[in-house]
């Protein structure tokens, strides 16, 4: 079984279902097709996918570059640079490494380092990083892309954005971050946005009606057989 396998496997639990495709919509004055997109589609859109099984801290730098600096970034630029500078045989069987991610930042003038960070800290700092996570003993490299008080919402390059429970990410990672101190307030500006949220959307409670504003409308409604009196 590939690496990024049992990364999809461990995924699957927190996985939306979902279909694609154009869908018919029947109204009172006919029928009309709209395209409908999959959740599965929409996880890629703000998440740079990996190639190879071992390019996963490519594709992380990548998506953090291109979707919360405003650096478009392939993975294969990426790749090549951290490849060339770093140990291939090694690379290519344990994949990139922290510091290699840590080079290239710096690379382009971020002035990257690794923290150690507790996750309620994390959320008050509130800027993108890469992170390892540890799924079924498999080391992986993701984004962290925004949290609130009980999600971490991670860009993971092989299977896309996913929302996980703060506790069970907990039991993932270590603690360690890599983060720039540079273009802070892009990165800030870019962290927990409506864009990534998109694939898990909270209900627009803000939006709905107050209870009491349709209390008051319905008192104005007429009653049976008084339409028109």
């Amino acid at each position: 079984m590939k690496k990024t396998a049992l990364v999809v496997a461990a995924w699957s639990l927190v996985a939306l279902p979902a279909v694609a495709g154009p869908v018919t919509v029947a109204g009172g004055f006919g029928s009309f097709v709209v395209q409908a997109r999959s959740l599965n589609e929409m996880r890629w859109d703000q998440v740079v996918p990996q190639q190879y099984d071992y390019s996963c801290g490519a594709a992380a730098v990548a998506t953090l570059l291109t979707y919360h600096y405003g650096r478009e970034t392939t993975e294969a630029e990426v790749f090549e640079y951290m490849i060339s500078v770093g140990d291939r045989e090694q690379i290519e069987t344990q994949g990139f490494s922290m510091l290699d991610m840590k080079n290239y930042l710096d690379s382009q003038g971020l002035d990257s380092d690794g923290f150690k960070v507790d996750l309620d800290d994390y959320l008050d700092i509130g800027a993108p990083s890469i992170t390892l996570i540890d799924t079924g003993g498999y080391k992986h490299f993701v984004v962290i892309k925004g949290m609130d008080e009980g999600r971490v919402l991670i860009g993971d390059p092989a299977v896309g954005s996913v929302v996980v429970p703060k506790e069970h990410f907990e039991t993932l990672w270590q603690g360690t971050v890599l983060g720039a101190r540079a273009d802070m307030a892009i990165a800030k500006q870019n962290f927990n946005h409506e864009r990534d949220w998109a694939i898990r959307p909270s209900a627009p409670i803000d939006k709905g009606r107050r209870r009491a504003d349709i209390g008051t409308a319905m008192l104005l409604m007429p009653g049976p057989n008084e339409l028109g009196k």
